[in-house]
């Protein structure tokens, strides 16, 4: 029996999916709604979510700085950070969780792949 898998493969070792990753979330959060495959949409749910929650902690109190320095190691885009901890998380104080949407919109055209729309709610 193989070993079971703790989580979605797309390719190559894993700095290369976890740099994946947080491209798809820069720019999540630069448009606001992306279009991809449904796989990686599923995958960087979890991701965008945790990025807002830390987002949303360093509106101010004692690790204001330490979060927007955990973001910014993530993301490896100042502007990025600075828009989701400005402009982003501010909209999402009152709620506690639940911040983006998946929209499924059928197979792609050349290979067949399910897409699926993702969008901050």
């Amino acid at each position: 029996m193989p070993t079971p898998r703790r989580a979605r493969s797309f390719g190559g070792d894993a700095a290369h999916q976890r740099l994946m990753m947080a491209n798809l979330a820069a720019s999540l959060f630069a448009a606001e709604a992306i279009v991809t495959t449904e796989a990686k949409a599923k995958a960087l749910r979890p991701v965008a979510e945790k990025l807002i929650t830390k987002a949303k902690s360093a509106q101010d109190g004692p690790l204001r700085v330490h979060r927007i320095r955990q973001i910014q190691g993530y993301l490896g885009d100042r502007e990025m950070t600075h828009k989701l901890v400005n402009e982003v998380a501010p909209r999402y104080l009152e709620r506690p969780g639940g911040y983006t949407r998946i929209l499924k919109l059928g197979p792609r055209q050349g290979d067949k792949a399910q897409m699926a729309r993702i969008e901050l709610v």
